[in-house]
């Protein structure tokens, strides 16, 4: 449409069938971006008004604060399967990056002989390159993924990477059982809480998730460009030795519980075998 005949209905349309089609945070930031744009617009003599003003703001839902304990984080480790989604969800657990950004992970982006994920900035939400490196552990799955001959992409089988997600969640749910309900977001987040209970400082957990807000933000975010990566690189393989720890007790406990013998805290397990 010509931008100096766009009204106000015209555009809380459209807001009403992105919130629709697209949920209320996208409209939200919809939104935003278009008043934006007319603010430039009347400044540069090209429209009057902005119409964005006067119309509904999307209501946007309240905040998630769920965390996943570690026995949940364990439960939902061993009821992954040997498949593109187990593999992806393991790799949320060990990187707290966004299942996007995992879901379309290509080859090219990964330096196996130097432990590096480089993800271009435009597929971060920030629009920041983000360099993370991997734990060994994270390295042998990738490494385990197929090479499929004329596709970059690691999993799924079409162009855009893995896309396959609430028909997979649901039978990891199922295979889980009794978990309240979560949402794979929310292990990002998890990540983040597990990192700072292990003692990872504030900053660095910012810049393991690509943030820049908190210790990033203003003027030490202009002066400080320091990618952290000895610092990133240690929070990493340390939140990835207390998930396999973890793994690895609840499979030894799982070996004894089946063959009856008894395990206490400050023992090891006699070998069942």
């Amino acid at each position: 449409m010509p931008i100096d005949r766009i009204t106000r209905r015209d555009v809380a349309t459209r807001l009403l069938t992105i919130t629709a089609e697209h949920g209320a945070p996208t409209a939200a930031r919809a939104r935003s971006s278009l008043s934006a744009m007319f603010v430039w617009a009347m400044g540069a003599g090209l429209v009057d008004a902005n119409p964005v003003i006067g119309t509904n703001r999307p209501e946007l839902p309240a905040g998630r604060d769920r965390v996943l304990d570690d026995s949940e984080l364990t439960g939902i480790w061993r009821a992954c399967n040997d498949d593109d989604y187990g593999r992806i969800v393991r790799l949320l657990i060990l990187t707290a990056c966004r299942r996007e950004e995992v879901g379309a992970m290509t080859w090219d982006e990964i330096d196996v002989d130097r432990s590096m994920w480089t993800i271009p900035a435009s597929r971060t939400k920030n629009g920041r390159t983000h360099v993370l490196p991997l734990p060994q552990v994270a390295i042998e799955i990738i490494k385990s993924v197929p090479h499929v001959v004329d596709r970059d992409y690691l999993f799924g089988v079409r162009a855009a990477g893995f896309t396959l997600w609430s028909v997979h969640k649901r039978l990891l749910d199922a295979r889980l059982g009794t978990i309240p309900p979560w949402r794979i977001h929310d292990t990002r987040r998890s990540v983040a809480t597990g990192m700072a209970n292990l003692g990872v400082q504030p900053h660095i957990i910012e810049t393991v998730l690509n943030h820049y807000s908190g210790h990033r933000a203003g003027v030490a975010g202009v002066y400080n460009k320091s990618p952290y990566e000895r610092e990133v690189k240690a929070a990493l393989s340390l939140w990835a030795d207390h998930i396999q720890k973890l793994v690895e007790d609840t499979e030894v406990a799982s070996i004894v519980g089946a063959n009856k013998l008894p395990i206490y805290a400050d023992e090891t397990p006699a070998n069942p075998f």
